[in-house]
């Protein structure tokens, strides 16, 4: 699962990043509020964490702007603000969930997990895209330019994991982490073989390929 951090406070950016890429989730951070638009601009996170106080924009506002768009992204709000008054505040304007500073790192990856349980209010639920591929994960089906292919359930939840990261480069962990849970004791062939699976299915659909970057992990590219 992909997370958009929205805080300028370094040393909780790269707690929270170190914390939840242990148990799977893969993290990007923005530290200021006037360019967290384009971040969220990319469609390509499954939850964001937004501090309240930050500079450029505040949390209420983007928060705010986010639910004026019709996005309905699940938003967990962190800040020391934690008077009734200010979590009130902090729901009213569209925030899923909010959780005050300071806080227990097991407390945020719970309530993460929790936000990411619930149904999906978002248009297209379950479907993903990325170059000329489509992925409907309800239907589990990937459609590319030379056709439509059926997926197992693991299939497709790894491919979803890659069509939500484009280009990014993924550690075996996360991907372990996401598709089969942190928790879970899956040895690291069932990957490898899992990914053998996924490029046949992208090579029958017509696009898209998965680059080994050995030692570390894999990468999703978008091809024509």
């Amino acid at each position: 699962m992909r997370i958009l951090l929205i805080d300028d406070d370094c040393a909780l950016t790269d707690a929270v990043c170190a914390a939840l890429g242990a148990q799977g989730f893969a993290v990007d951070v923005c530290a200021d509020g006037a360019d967290a638009p384009f971040y969220l601009s990319q469609k390509i996170y499954d939850a964001v964490i937004v501090d309240r106080m930050l500079p450029g924009c505040d949390g209420l506002t983007l928060v705010a702007r986010l639910r004026a768009e019709g996005d309905h992204v699940p938003v967990l709000m962190l800040t020391a603000l934690g008077r009734v008054g200010d979590r009130v505040d902090g729901l009213d304007a569209g925030a899923d969930d909010y959780l005050t500073k300071p806080f227990d790192m097991r407390e945020l990856a719970a309530r993460l997990r929790a936000l990411l349980r619930r149904p999906s209010e978002r248009a297209e639920e379950g479907v993903l895209r990325a170059g000329a591929l489509t992925l409907d994960a309800s239907q589990m089906t990937l459609t590319g330019p030379a056709g439509t292919v059926a997926l197992s359930r693991r299939e497709c939840d790894l491919l979803s994991v890659f069509l939500r990261s484009p280009g990014r480069l993924l550690a075996r962990s996360v991907l372990l982490g996401s598709v089969w849970g942190a928790e879970a004791d899956v040895e690291d062939a069932s990957l490898d073989s899992y990914v053998y699976f996924a490029r046949r299915r992208l090579a029958a659909a017509g696009a898209g390929r998965i680059v080994t970057v050995r030692g570390v992990g894999y990468r999703f590219e978008v091809t024509p």
